[in-house]
């Protein structure tokens, strides 16, 4: 890796790339002794110094022209925060227990999204190692962390992180992420990270003072100047952030990355940043073990998911299918303000076609009918990833409120069994399998006067909202600052087994073991064939053709309180919700019921 510490038996390389510096100093301290080395100046804009005697252990920063001294922005480790220098840490010292570990194939990934602080109620990488059987018996096959880069405080959602190679402190140590993934592999379980490439966090951000080429005013963002991967010196930007994703897969063995909000990365070169990491990514780790690239994109561009001859991701292996959340959101809760507008029309038919994906270049009424997305009929449903609640769904509300807390129960278990049984890989927000009754809140712990601003701008977010219009209402919107919001977000597990809770759990159970003994082993080689069917806004139907010839049926009626009589589904019946009764030689389906059946070949 060019950044960072570098640690051989000749002793410590550190490099620097401070293009708008002068000098730089690096400072050490190692038990108790403290000193100042010079560092020499390279082509370029780096600076490096070998130290003989600065092992493992050792905390270092950079002074810059005589002044302001920094952490290592590629540090491993920053034990006391962002502000504070950084730790050298060995890569090597970890031994691994997974060497017979290749990863899993995609067909299998049900995903699991938790944030390692509000998981468990230590939240540390050692107390979720805790919880791994569970996963594994609920029919979990891929653990997705939040971000883990340092950001500034005790708490924060992860996308304010400014050191993007240093596990944050407050969960641990390095090795004890380590430990944590091993443990997961043990169990046949994967382990993903969302990575942030698209902006640096407002506090603890101090590039601008001698790298401001880390950024191109040309470009802008809500986070101000766009990272920059296409200006004057942009080839140690793109370089950073590919070695910061070949990183967390080869020294931490991730399986795969989930890359937050491409649609706010601005690349106008070719190949972009994406296609060079991508290729760099399955040329080098993905070369000998399955490694997963996920997307996050609100452009729906189809185009990063495009696949070979053999159907294998030439780019992104997935997208995050927001517009299927959305459309089911509209379909269990009615709720139709903000972006739930463009679905509120025709919901059903919204989330019948998001089985196979969305937006795909019609006008979106919530962005002032501008043209969203590309087509993606072309693509398999194994390119996009669906869910019922995510971090963002539950955590963008004002009071973080669960889909359970504001749906109808009868039609959220129907649509429950239809995301975790169609085709395309579902995904699982930490709690939702026994309807945790926490919310998700927005939280963080910035300085004083920052801190003040954020409080101030949730609120103002929430004031074009006519529940929220009078001041007095705004400020009953939880103080992202206070750590009781961090407290009441995280799970509280006791109540897992309790009832009105088990009942939850005992459906995810039995659909994602439903999956995995008839749908998953099929998967392989599915291409594009899904086709859909609306009838009124109450009755759905869906068809795939799977990988070995067989067809995947779904009837699904979504009517608070009609049976509606359906086209009769010949085949195996994989899960019926309820009992489809005869009527006049009809099947007839219940309210808020689901029935998806399997045709051989």
């Amino acid at each position: 890796m060019p950044f960072g510490v570098e640690l051989s038996v000749a002793g410590a390389r550190f490099r620097l790339w401070a293009p708008a510096a002068r000098q730089v100093e690096l400072d050490l301290a190692l038990h108790g002794s403290r000193r100042s080395v010079e560092m020499s100046a390279l082509a370029d804009g780096w600076f490096e110094a070998t130290v003989a005697d600065a092992p493992a252990g050792t905390r270092y920063a950079f002074r810059i022209d005589g002044g302001i001294t920094v952490p290592d922005p590629a540090s491993r480790f920053n034990p006391d925060d962002v502000h504070r220098p950084s730790m050298a840490v060995d890569p090597l010292a970890y031994e691994w227990r997974d060497a017979g570990w290749t990863g899993r194939p995609w067909e299998d990934a049900v995903f699991y999204e938790l944030h390692v602080g509000a998981f468990t109620a230590e939240g540390s990488f050692a107390a979720a190692i805790e919880r791994l059987d569970y996963l594994a018996d609920l029919g979990v096959t891929a653990v997705e962390l939040m971000p883990l880069a340092d950001f500034p405080g005790r708490r924060n959602w992860g996308y304010d992180g400014v050191l993007p190679f240093a596990p944050d402190a407050s969960y641990g140590a390095p090795d004890e992420l380590k430990r944590l993934i091993d443990a997961a592999h043990s169990r046949s379980l994967m382990v993903f990270l969302d990575v942030v490439y698209n902006h640096f966090g407002p506090e603890g951000n101090y590039l601008h003072a001698y790298a401001p080429q880390f950024f191109n005013p040309a470009h802008h963002t809500p986070w101000g100047a766009a990272i920059n991967y296409d200006g004057e010196r942009s080839r140690s930007v793109r370089d950073f952030f590919i070695h910061n994703a070949l990183y967390w897969l080869e020294e931490y063995r991730f399986d795969g990355l989930r890359l937050d909000a491409l649609d706010w990365i601005v690349d106008e070169s070719s190949p972009d940043i994406l296609v060079e990491l991508a290729s760099r990514v399955r040329e080098g780790p993905g070369a000998g073990r399955d490694i997963h690239l996920v997307l996050e994109n609100d452009r729906n561009e189809a185009h990063y998911l495009g696949r070979d001859w053999q159907q294998r991701p030439l780019h992104g292996t997935a997208q995050w299918n927001d517009d299927i959340h959305h459309a089911a959101h509209v379909v269990v809760t009615g709720e139709a303000d903000g972006y739930y507008a463009d679905y509120a029309a025709r919901p059903l038919w919204y989330f019948a076609r998001c089985l196979s994906f969305g937006y795909q270049g019609e006008p979106s009424p919530y962005r002032g009918n501008s043209a969203r997305g590309e087509p993606s009929v072309h693509l398999p449903p194994g390119a996009f990833v669906s869910f019922l609640q995510t971090h963002d769904q539950v955590g963008n509300r004002a009071f973080g409120e669960r889909i359970g807390h504001v749906g109808n129960p009868r039609a959220l278990r129907a649509a429950v069994a239809c995301i975790l049984l169609a085709p395309s890989p579902p995904l699982l927000f930490m709690g939702e399998e026994f309807a945790a009754s926490t919310p998700f809140l927005f939280f963080c712990d910035f300085g004083p006067e920052l801190a003040l601003t954020v409080t101030q701008g949730r609120r103002k977010q929430f004031a074009r909202f006519a529940q929220f219009a009078d001041p007095a209402l705004q400020a009953t919107i939880p103080d992202p600052n206070n750590e009781v919001t961090f407290e009441r977000s995280k799970l509280v597990w006791s109540e897992a087994g309790n009832p009105g809770h088990r009942e939850w759990s005992e459906l995810y159970r039995e659909c994602l073991g439903i999956r995995k003994a008839h749908i998953a082993p099929r998967l392989r080689g599915v291409t594009p064939s899904g086709s859909f069917a609306v009838e009124g806004d109450e009755l759905m139907y869906a068809r795939w053709t799977l990988g070995d010839g067989s067809h995947l049926q779904l009837a699904a009626n979504f009517s608070a309180h009609r049976s509606h009589p359906i086209v009769q589904q010949v085949g195996q019946t994989l899960y019926a919700s309820h009992p489809v009764a005869l009527e006049a030689g009809n099947e007839v389906l219940p309210s808020c019921s689901v029935r998806f059946t399997l045709k051989s070949a």
